[in-house]
Formats: structure tokens, C-alpha cells, sequence
């Protein structure tokens, strides 16, 4: 409801900045070229006027009269037209003709106005619009759950999701029990399944942690933060575990929302009792827990 009154409220402020633009513009746009008095000077011309002797104005009768006695007048006639060449031609100045300079570079400037703030409400309305389906940031159906396991058995016990930027995983069902003291339902739901999908990047500063085939952990490249096959934090910098997505399975196949990210477990969780199970990818990290 926030959010519809929000978006309902920035309509309504670029039209009104548009409907002032265009106001304002217009006015410069057909307003005549002439001067205007001051309060003070037209008081006192009229307070000079007041003084001056002058002569009434001739009515319309008199000067109708006077125009039919100027016609018979004899000593009054027509002059002879002249023997001079016609002028020659002179096109006028096509920015006389049609819409003015003026006109143009104000209505250039309100369109201007107008493109710029609609653009705006435009991209206020984008960012605020939910987002309809498919790609990350929505729900992603990965696909069956035993497609998912072949991929896994196929990156030597990893599976990388582009669409939703996820590593998904096995999570053994030897340690649900202890995943149930300390994971979501959201969380739970998947990993019931034997699966957890991963954020892929680092919490510490945000890098992409990759896989690493022989220790069978993440070690990030970046600080040498490690976590276990499953997320859970194993050394370097990281304040806690992966994130992670919540997680469905529905009629066989694995849901992942990827809009919603479920911050990683805290540092000492170790629900698998995973260690290194061969050399570090990234040299240096140590593997200290």
C-alpha cells in the first residue's frame, strides 16, 4: 500500500513540474513585445493631463463630414502613378516565416523539460515496480532434482547456476539434525532435499568465491576467506557463512528465490564436520578455523 501511494505521489509531482514548465514557456512564448507603466508614472501623467487645456475630440459626425467635403474638393485630385520599375522581389526571412526563433527554442526547451522529468518518473516507476519473473532477483526454477545431482557429480561435487549467480550443492543427510537447530525452514526445505544453493559472492568484501577441487571448500581469491562444501564459514576474514537463497521443491523440480538472500550462518557453525579434504586452491589462507 506504501508503495502504491509512493509511486501514485511521484506521478503526480512530474506532471505538475511539467504542467509549470510548459505554463511558464507559453507565457514567454505569446507575450507581445510592448512596455508596461509603472503605478507611480501613470498617476502622474494623468495628474499632468488634468492640467493641460486641450481640445475636445471630434465627434464621429464631424469627422464624417469633414471626410465628404475633402472628396468635392475640386483643387483635390488623385495623383498620376509614376513610370518607375516595380521593386524587384525580396523573398522574406524564413525565420519570419512559420515559427519564430523564439517560438522554437522555447518549445525546444519544453520538450527538453518534458523528456528529461518523464525519463525520471519513468525510472522511479522501474525501480519501485516489482519485478515479474525469470532472472535473478525472482523465483528460478533450476529443474529436477536429479538433473541438479548429475551436474553436481559432473563439477566434482559443485554446480555453478549462472541465471541465478548460485552455487548449488549436496548437503548429506547425515546432518539435518543439526541443520534443524540452526537453519531457516526456508533453508531447511532444500536442504531436506540434499541440496543448498549459495550465493556466490564473498560476505567479507563481496568477491566471487570459486570452488576449489582438491580441498573441496570455497577459498576466495581475494582475502583467503574459506568455507566448507556447504556454506559454512572455515577461515580468513568472513564475518560469518555464504549467504544463501530460500529454497522449495515443487513437484520434483528445485525453486530457488533469488530475492530473497538469507544472511550465512554464523562463524562456529559446522554442521557437516567437513575439513579439507586435500591441498588449498588459495595458498596462504591457512585453513585456520
Amino acid at each position: 500500500m506504501n508503495t502504491a501511494v509512493l509511486v501514485l505521489a511521484i506521478v503526480v509531482l512530474v506532471l505538475a513540474a511539467i504542467a509549470v514548465v510548459f505554463t511558464a514557456v507559453r507565457r514567454r512564448d505569446t507575450e507581445r513585445a510592448v512596455g508596461y507603466l509603472s503605478h507611480e508614472t501613470r498617476s502622474r501623467d494623468k495628474a499632468s493631463s488634468a492640467t493641460r487645456d486641450l481640445a475636445p475630440p471630434a465627434t464621429g459626425r464631424e469627422i464624417e463630414v469633414a471626410a465628404v467635403a475633402e472628396r468635392r474638393d475640386a483643387g483635390k485630385e488623385l495623383v498620376a502613378a509614376g513610370t518607375s520599375a516595380p521593386v524587384q522581389y525580396v523573398p522574406p526571412d524564413p525565420d519570419a516565416l512559420g515559427v519564430s526563433r523564439r517560438q522554437f527554442l522555447n518549445r525546444g526547451i519544453v520538450a527538453g523539460f518534458i523528456l528529461g522529468l518523464s525519463g525520471f518518473g519513468a525510472s522511479a516507476l522501474a525501480f519501485l515496480w516489482p519485478q515479474v519473473k525469470g532472472g535473478f532477483g525472482s523465483k528460478i526454477t533450476v529443474g529436477k532434482i536429479t538433473d541438479i545431482n548429475s551436474s553436481i557429480t559432473l563439477g566434482n561435487g559443485f554446480f555453478y547456476y549462472p541465471e541465478g549467480r548460485m552455487w548449488i550443492t549436496n548437503y548429506p543427510a547425515a546432518a539435518l539434525d543439526k541443520a534443524k537447530k540452526g537453519y531457516s525452514p526456508s533453508e531447511l526445505a532444500g536442504m531436506e532435499a540434499g541440496l543448498v544453493a549459495l550465493y556466490q559472492k564473498c560476505v567479507h568484501l563481496g568477491c566471487r568465491v570459486p570452488s576449489c577441487i582438491t580441498s573441496q571448500w570455497f577459498e576466495c581469491p581475494c582475502h583467503g576467506s574459506q568455507y566448507n562444501q556447504v556454506g559454512e564459514k572455515k577461515g580468513g576474514p568472513a564475518p560469518r557463512g555464504l549467504d544463501r537463497f530460500a529454497m522449495a521443491v515443487e513437484g520434483g523440480n528445485f525453486v530457488v528465490d533469488t530475492g530473497i538472500i538469507i544472511l550465512g550462518p554464523p562463524i562456529g557453525t559446522n554442521t557437516t564436520g567437513q575439513e579439507a579434504e586435500g591441498p588449498h586452491c588459495i595458498t596462504g589462507a591457512g585453513g585456520a578455523h
